[in-house]
């Protein structure tokens, strides 16, 4: 189905919207219930679609205030939002399952990448087209992220030197000698701009394909307070498929709050968004669509580089479909 079709849809049965289209002047507006959303890191292309909702009012149409709150390092989502200190947050769906033994325990809501961004970066010239050829270099990463961890014990990297990641692409541009990691839809576009010549490995063409951007709440929000959780859902799919058909004006909103996102990136993001939210399995009418094998492939992941302990948690608990609004059902 159509994204704009879609969006029409999900607009519908707003009798506000009705009556002011109608000429009649509706009746005063009910007060809006305020939640705030904890995001993961920095505004970026891949919260586009929650800032999306924000800026086209979706969420105020579902009868909520949401205040968006950016994270960055150290910001723990996960503990914040089972704490309740955060009434929803934004995670990926690894730090969900490695957060129920320590008690931290959150719920995935709605998935809008279901493929992970993760990639490592390479020259083109070195001729490395896949894993098991990444031999005798330098690779930049973070050594106990979970996706650098699968990384190590899949693949030999024989005479490979790991090395921290500084946050920067200045080492890449400067060592033909050097991988780092990267997310697809940021670290290549820059490097090229600045004069590199990137190729890019999937991680999850290892098979480490944790979902992304999780829209994530506690157990008691969804017990206490399920309309809430319901309408936070349906304004942020109808978000991230506005985000998806149309992202210009919400790109201008992110780059005003985040300035080392400029309208460039930003446009590049969109576009490799689009086949991280959407394939084969995923399309406009399941948007956001979760299913009970991910999850027990990457808890079965994260049990195998001793991550998680084995029986620490149960992948029914961590995530529900419940709340996932059927469009594809309102369909002519």
């Amino acid at each position: 189905m159509p994204l704009a079709l879609i969006l029409a849809l999900g607009c519908q049965g707003d009798p506000d919207g009705e009556r002011a289209a109608s000429g009649v002047r509706p009746s005063a507006a009910p007060s809006l219930t305020a939640v705030d959303l904890q995001l993961n890191w920095f505004p970026e292309v891949e919260h586009g679609g929650y800032y999306a909702a924000l800026v086209h009012g979706l969420y105020e149409q579902q009868g909520l205030k949401v205040t968006i709150r950016p994270g960055g390092p150290g910001v723990p989502v996960v503990a914040q939002v089972a704490s309740g200190r955060a009434a929803f947050g934004v995670a990926g769906a690894e730090n969900v399952l490695l957060g129920w033994p320590q008690q931290a325990r959150t719920v995935g809501l709605m998935a809008p990448l279901q493929h992970s961004p993760r990639c490592i970066m390479v020259h083109e010239e070195s001729g490395i087209r896949s894993f098991d050829q990444l031999e005798n270099l330098t690779l930049a990463m973070s050594s106990s992220s979970m996706f650098s961890l699968f990384l190590q014990k899949r693949v030999p990297l024989k005479g490979v030197r790991v090395v921290p990641y500084s946050g920067s692409i200045a080492p890449f541009l400067l060592d033909r000698n050097l991988a780092q990691q990267a997310y697809v839809f940021s670290e290549p576009f820059v490097a090229r701009n600045q004069g590199g010549k990137p190729h890019v490995l999937m991680v999850s063409d290892l098979g480490f394909d944790p979902y992304a951007s999780v829209l994530i709440t506690r157990p008691m929000m969804i017990e206490s307070d399920p309309e809430t959780v319901a309408k936070m859902v349906r304004a942020s799919v109808q978000g991230w498929l506005r985000y998806l058909d149309d992202p210009e004006e919400t790109n201008r909103h992110i780059a005003a709050l985040n300035r080392e996102m400029d309208a460039e990136v930003l446009r590049f993001g969109a576009a490799e968004m689009r086949g991280l939210c959407l394939d084969d399995q995923v399309e406009a009418g399941n948007f956001g669509r979760m299913t009970l094998d991910r999850w027990q492939t990457l808890h079965d992941q994260l049990v195998e580089v001793e991550a998680l302990p084995t029986g620490a948690v149960d992948p029914r608990m961590v995530f529900t479909t419940d709340f996932l609004p059927l469009l594809e059902a309102t369909t002519p």
